[in-house]
């Protein structure tokens, strides 16, 4: 994949760029990326506040959804919190939440030095070597979502880099339909199929990523939360805020 970004996708991208740089250079081992109209369920606190449960050999964990189908492990590891953890195997774009490791974070810096892909395919888009060279999990249900992507229109923020998508799908999907003949459509159903026989084959499913959305909250702002090498201690106080990187 690769074609010209918009001046706002270019903006997003130099900025999950900027919280990479700070998560490399840092001596925590995660840190976690949030975009200005994520959504959290009230429950992502207790989660994002412990280290404990992340898997040793976790390179990011997409903590959204985008409430399109995903290809997971069947059997996902419960964490605590009402969560648990799965490997993602299959796309799951939208960049609006995730844990980074320290490592992946240099990894990702390294690979972009020039970039003409949206972040979120660079990061979730395993047809991509970016992608599909890091250990990737999704928790379930997701901690959070962004507002464009739920029905509480009161909590909705504006997303410009939507607005700026919309004319590269619209021309893409009419390309689809020019493409589109009989035999093609016979050809993607065989493939459909092919691939759910592939992934209960090879012990995966297909599935969309639920989110309890009740009362949750919106937080403003590119964040970047990092992560200490060890979990607190049971009875230790633990800072929630998060610092902005506007």
């Amino acid at each position: 994949m690769s074609r010209i970004l918009s001046p706002t996708e270019i903006a997003c991208f130099l900025s999950h760029k900027a919280c990479w740089h700070i998560i490399a250079e840092g001596d925590e081992a995660y840190g976690a990326v949030f975009e200005d109209d994520t959504v959290f369920t009230p429950k992502a606190g207790p989660l994002l506040a412990d280290v404990g449960w992340i898997p040793a050999d976790a390179s990011i964990i997409k903590l959204e959804t985008v409430f399109k189908k995903a290809v997971i492990a069947m059997m996902p590891s419960h964490v605590g919190f009402s969560f648990s953890v799965a490997r993602l195997y299959g796309l799951h774009l939208g960049a609006g939440a995730y844990i980074i490791s320290r490592k992946a974070a240099r990894d990702l810096l390294q690979a972009t030095g020039d970039f003409n892909i949206p972040v979120d395919h660079v990061l979730f888009d395993p047809t991509l070597a970016t992608s599909s060279s890091e250990t990737i999990y999704q928790i379930l249900p997701a901690a959070c979502a962004q507002g464009l992507f739920l029905k509480d229109k009161s909590i909705e923020l504006a997303s410009q880099i939507e607005q700026d998508r919309s004319p590269y799908q619209m021309k893409r999907n009419l390309l689809k339909k020019r493409r589109k003949t009989p035999l093609t459509t016979v050809k993607t159903e065989a493939r459909r199929v092919g691939l759910q026989i592939a992934n209960i084959c090879r012990l995966r499913l297909e599935k969309t990523i639920p989110f309890h959305h009740h009362g949750a909250r919106v937080r403003r702002g590119m964040m970047v939360m990092e992560y200490p090498h060890h979990p607190a201690p049971p009875n230790a106080n633990t800072n929630l805020d998060v610092p902005s990187n506007r």
